[in-house]
């Protein structure tokens, strides 16, 4: 009997929570609708999201490609399928581990950086400030980080493709000894547009909801210090959660 009063209460908290989430991005939107963006925060935001995080996003992509192919040959040189490892780091790199590891580390990285400065506005009561001085918080702290991590996630989507793939190369005829030649005209002829479309409709997917949860749980954070910590935890969680999820989700409607 316990346990189901257990389960029923998690189970209030979740619909409840995710209630919260839509509303908030609701309020969002329509704060926005037919008025001028703040283009200087927009501006701000894609130098944060895209220019700052190349470089994790790139020493993340090039050490996977680079021991997915040291893997690859382990396995497959026992059946005499080396010829196969182009088109496999091609697949993996921009279907799965591109956006999927991209987005985790964007996660880690910016999502709790957005959550601890839009909570710590909100615990120092600045955004209550820019009530008062009649901005709309939403449309100014909120809307600018949700436009720019949905457009450039899946730029950094590409980058992580293009190093993870190069990665790959750079092992398989430095170090594994195959024709460079061969190698190049595999991978090319593995590359295949819908295979990177869907991989960038990933990064796109995943951008918007680790903006969507950083600045929802910055912006509704309380309790000082300690809950802007308790926040910024909840935010990556959470976010590392969603991209797996809905990975798995758009692996069955895309393919």
């Amino acid at each position: 009997m316990m346990f189901l009063v257990k389960t029923g209460k998690l189970s209030i908290l979740f619909v409840s929570g995710i209630g919260s989430v839509v509303l908030f991005l609701i309020r969002t939107l329509f704060s926005t609708f037919f008025r001028p963006y703040y283009w200087r925060q927009i501006f701000q935001q894609a130098i944060q999201i895209g220019y700052f995080s190349l470089p994790v996003v790139g020493m993340t992509a090039l050490f996977t490609g680079m021991a997915m192919t040291l893997q690859c040959y382990a396995g497959f040189s026992k059946f005499t399928a080396e010829s196969a490892i182009p088109s496999i780091i091609v697949v993996a790199m921009t279907r799965e581990l591109g956006p999927v590891l991209t987005a985790l580390m964007v996660a880690g990285r910016l999502g709790a950086s957005m959550t601890a400065e839009i909570g710590t506005m909100r615990v120092t009561e600045q955004i209550d400030a820019l009530t008062t001085l009649s901005v709309n918080s939403y449309r100014y702290l909120v809307f600018p980080r949700l436009l720019t991590g949905t457009i450039f996630l899946p730029f950094l989507v590409f980058v992580g493709d293009v190093i993870g793939i190069l990665g790959g190369y750079l092992v398989a005829v430095h170090y594994l000894n195959f024709n460079a030649a061969n190698y190049i005209r595999n991978t090319l002829e593995s590359t295949l547009v819908d295979d990177v479309v869907s991989g960038l409709i990933k990064g796109a997917v995943f951008g918007f909801i680790i903006c969507l949860m950083g600045s929802y749980y910055g912006y509704y954070s309380k309790g000082g210090a300690e809950g802007v910590g308790r926040s910024t935890t909840n935010s990556v969680v959470t976010s590392s959660v969603m991209i797996l999820l809905l990975d798995c989700v758009l692996t069955f409607v895309l393919f």
